[in-house]
């Protein structure tokens, strides 16, 4: 009980940790599970560790292959979430990239990595394979932490996080065959004839994981929707759905589980169910939870003579190779011919940490391949981890170094990020996106969001309340914060829990009623003429839905200008667009140094008497 406990206090610990210092939290848990596995027993009288992951007959927690039965399971509710995350908006402009990574990419790793680890560490050619299968994935749970505190163009970061959740199915698939392939030839089998097999196999699990995932997941939706589920139940059916889900496809094709779960989470995650915002939020705490146990536990069962294997020039020279050739060749290859250049090509190359899928599956198939006598086999545990725990130390503190020089990093922040997506917000947008700024609106109404999506705009259903909005990798260019809801209060809030994250440049907001009308100060953060509220600004947008443009002539022609509108009900201004192309908002204080020769004032509302441009 007091491991148990230990294990789950520990892995809450280090996510803190990890918060706090802003580094993947696979860095501490790992570090943790060692401190309390193989490096506990230079400190044990007996030599014994902490906390002993495999029960070996005297003490441990999980007899037999308990452990990974749970690993597996975990895995798939991993992946499930993860799945849930993937919008098919996202990678208009990078899919045919993330397919190649996933395929032709995960065949370089494959075939390259078993290539060098057959004559760098002079392994079998079955075991080098192994090996080189269980690093074809890389960790969507450490990628995600690492993009989070980093400014990098949206398609860079989009294709790092679809490629680390689809990838990993993939690549435990790939280990799977690999393994049934040793485990086979072990046995007097012909090659050939497993071939044939594998290949016949293969096709039956993707098929059959496809299927079953599509299935389960139209099949819950209609549960949602039809609320045959209770609302107080619907996270813990979700939960055991995907277990199902995983079990029942693992029982008609061997390891078709986790690609089943995966189509599963991407399925339910494009669909615009209210509900399922509940069971995401439910998914990403037992996510952490389960990610904090296992990573702890998988540590811990590697023992100080496993260490002591990979302790040698061979096998730094194995992974620098990994890092500097192997990843950048897949890369390369799979993103030719793409809008990506050359410098973002090696961005992605050097972004491939691994996680939690080859540190399980390694784990199960070391000791199953060690307990069968095959040589070599007590090489993939500590390898594979050597790989995690390298990687991940290697891209948490270089990355941002690496996005400096490869110029990856947004030089300015120049997205806007609109709380609100009503009809004035929504216009405002629009103009804002055709001249070519990345505008990003939020809102808690989903028929506004899905009205903003059939305009072209990219629009994201969030609960301004809720922290998820911190933890989006694609707002990371966000410099400005623009706060255009209804509710004055909403409005306020958004302002204080946002601006320092999505407000570099600039936050504001609509003003209230009472500051309208001077029963309160006018606030400094308050948006254009400070003489309209939510009310005025949506009158003059249901009345006069366009947005115009007016050249400025001079200085008194644009305060004329200004002075026009603000006495005019039906007119708001917004912007100074200057001879480059820059919008600059217009706010509480005008600097008349935004404005140059070729300036257009832009307004919205009832076209300006003509007579004051003369």
């Amino acid at each position: 009980m007091i491991e148990l406990a230990g294990i789950i206090i520990l892995g809450i610990i280090a996510q803190w940790l990890a918060w706090r210092l802003k580094i993947p939290a696979i860095l501490p848990l790992i570090l943790t599970g060692l401190f309390v596995g193989a490096f506990s027993t230079l400190l044990t009288p007996d030599g014994s560790k902490w906390i002993e992951p495999i029960w070996n007959g005297q003490r441990g927690l999980f007899p037999g292959e308990r452990l990974y039965n749970i690993v597996s399971l975990s895995i798939a509710l991993i992946l499930f979430e993860g799945g849930m995350t993937l919008k098919k908006d996202e990678i208009k402009n990078v899919g045919t990239v993330i397919y190649r990574l996933i395929t032709w990419g995960a065949l370089i790793t494959f075939v390259t990595a078993g290539v060098a680890t057959h004559y760098i560490l002079h392994l079998s050619w079955s075991i080098s394979f192994l090996f080189s299968a269980l690093i074809i994935v890389t960790g969507p749970t450490v990628i995600a932490p690492i993009l989070r505190n980093l400014a990098v163009k949206k398609d860079i970061s989009t294709v790092l996080k679809w490629e680390g959740i689809l990838i990993d199915p993939i690549g435990a698939l790939a280990a799977v065959l690999v393994y049934e392939f040793i485990s086979t030839i072990g046995g007097g089998s012909h090659g050939i004839e497993f071939t044939q097999d594998a290949l016949l196999n293969f096709g039956k699990i993707i098929v059959i994981g496809t299927s079953i995932g599509f299935t389960a997941a139209y099949a819950f939706s209609i549960a949602l929707k039809n609320k045959w589920i209770p609302h107080y139940l619907i996270n813990v059916v979700s939960l055991a759905t995907v277990l199902a889900v995983f079990v029942i496809a693992d029982l008609f094709a061997h390891e078709s589980g986790l690609i089943s779960v995966v189509i599963m989470g991407m399925v339910l995650g494009n669909m615009k169910i209210k509900a399922l915002k509940d069971v995401l939020y439910f998914k990403e705490a037992i996510s952490i939870l389960l990610i904090s146990i296992l990573f702890i536990l998988l540590s811990a069962n590697i023992n100080i003579s496993d260490l002591l294997i990979v302790y040698n020039w061979e096998s730094l020279l194995l992974f620098g190779i990994i890092i500097f050739l192997v990843r950048p060749l897949g890369v390369f290859f799979s993103t030719r011919n793409s809008n990506l250049n050359v410098n973002e090509k090696l961005f992605i190359s050097w972004v491939g940490p691994r996680g939690i899928v080859a540190a399980g599956i390694a784990s199960l198939f070391g000791l199953k391949l060690s307990a069968q006598g095959v040589e070599g086999a007590e090489y993939i545990t500590p390898l594979v981890f050597m790989v995690v725990l390298g990687t991940v130390l290697l891209n948490a503190t270089t990355a941002r170094l690496v996005a400096k020089i490869t110029g990856v990093l947004l030089k300015k922040s120049e997205g806007i990020l609109i709380v609100g997506a009503s009809p004035p917000a929504r216009l405002i947008a629009e103009y804002l996106q055709k001249n070519k700024r990345h505008v990003v609106l939020i809102d808690s109404n989903p028929k506004h969001i899905e009205n903003a999506k059939q305009k072209g705009l990219d629009a994201v259903e969030c609960d301004i309340y809720s922290d998820d909005l911190l933890e989006n990798i694609e707002l990371n260019d966000m410099g400005y914060l623009l706060a255009l809801t209804g509710s004055n209060l909403i409005n306020e809030y958004a302002l204080s829990k946002l601006k320092d994250h999505f407000g570099e440049h600039g936050a504001f907001r609509l003003i209230s009623a009472d500051e309208m009308h001077n029963v309160l100060p006018k606030p400094k953060e308050g948006l254009v003429s400070q003489t309209d509220d939510y009310i005025n600004i949506s009158e003059v947008v249901r009345d006069y839905p366009t947005i115009h443009e007016i050249k400025i002539k001079s200085k008194e022609h644009f305060k004329q200008l200004l002075e026009n509108t603000k006495n005019n009900t039906k007119t708001i201004p917004l912007f100074i667009k200057d001879s480059k192309g820059e919008i600059h908002l217009i706010a509480h204080r005008i600097d008349e140094k935004l404005w140059d020769k070729g300036s257009l004032f832009v307004y919205i509302g009832d076209k300006i008497d003509q007579k004051i441009q003369k």
